[in-house]
């Protein structure tokens, strides 16, 4: 069974790809609205860790409707969510078997409850996986520290593929660099070189 997984090139997404991979064959699948060219990392992150990887196409739409509810907010939270519903729903759209992200039981953003779950099943004939639903974030460390190597940082700084990446390219270019900072609070990112 074909199953292909929203892929950014970080710990989590990477970690639920190496626990699908046990009964699917996965494809790790990147969002780009075509702002940047980051999603080029996850493509490089996935051939480092030995998967398949492929460019889903996201509506520009999608992506100046985020920036302007974050600035409308203050924060990205809300905004971060609506890219991944539609990311989820694109990707439903694909030739897929079943679907999956790298949500974790703790996560503030993006979640998928199981009323969403359960309508992207129904509406697409798809399997939606949630691989890392069962995990916290330090039991995710521990086995990430164990069978990845990994990048850290701060999110400026760090290669990675997520929506935050193009988000904050086409909020500085619409809105000038100071609105990231009016907007994102500090926080860390990861990016998989390999496994161990």
């Amino acid at each position: 069974m074909r199953l292909g997984l929203l892929y950014s090139g970080g710990k989590d997404s990477t970690l639920a790809a190496l626990l699908c991979a046990e009964f699917y064959d996965v494809t790790l699948v990147t969002g780009s609205f075509g702002i940047t060219d980051d999603w080029e990392h996850a493509r490089d992150a996935a051939e480092a860790v030995g998967f398949p990887h492929e460019r889903l196409d996201l509506d520009r739409e999608v992506a100046d409707d985020a920036v302007e509810r974050m600035l409308a907010d203050g924060f990205p939270r809300n905004a971060i969510q609506d890219v991944h519903e539609h990311a989820l729903e694109q990707l439903a759209e694909m030739e897929f078997d079943a679907i999956a992200d790298g949500t974790r039981r703790d996560d503030r953003v993006p979640t998928v409850s199981r009323a969403q779950a359960q309508s992207l099943e129904d509406r697409h004939e798809v399997d939606y996986i949630a691989p890392l639903s069962g995990f916290g974030r330090g039991a995710v460390d521990r086995i990430v520290e164990a069978e990845l190597d990994v990048t850290i940082g701060p999110s400026e700084e760090i290669r990675r593929a997520d929506y935050e990446a193009e988000l904050r390219a086409l909020l500085a270019d619409e809105h000038g660099p100071a609105a990231i900072e009016d907007v994102f609070p500090a926080h860390d990112q990861t990016f998989v070189t390999g496994t161990r």
